[in-house]
């Protein structure tokens, strides 16, 4: 694994309104079979792993995912492009919020599958 942190993060504005500030805080290069794990201050756990022939973006979303407190949502925003979101369960209104400010829509909760 290599880890390349970008100090100060590079800042950039999305969103309809361009009012959500993102920071690229820096890259990760893993080779084939390596995983990093993203945790929440709660402690909850996102892996990525990195195969021969691409990624496992996600854990199982009807399983790791589900047991660590996150549904996985299908999204798509207003100009029709396609999102794979974690959401945490116990931020679904905050997501809902999101959701409308930003104007997407929920197509389909793949974690319900």
């Amino acid at each position: 694994m290599i880890l390349n942190e970008k100090l100060p993060p590079r800042e950039f504005k999305v969103g309809v309104n361009s009012q959500i500030i993102i920071k690229d805080c820096g890259t990760i290069s893993l080779d084939a079979d390596e995983q990093v794990t993203l945790v929440t201050s709660k402690g909850k756990e996102y892996d990525i792993a990195r195969k021969d022939w691409g990624y496992y973006a996600t854990p199982s979303v009807n399983g790791r995912l589900k047991n660590q407190g996150f549904k996985t949502a299908l999204v798509r925003n207003h100009y029709g492009k396609y999102y794979v979101m974690i959401v945490d369960e116990e931020k679904l209104n905050a997501f809902k919020a999101y959701l409308a400010q930003e104007k997407n829509e929920l197509e389909q909760w793949l974690d319900e599958l």
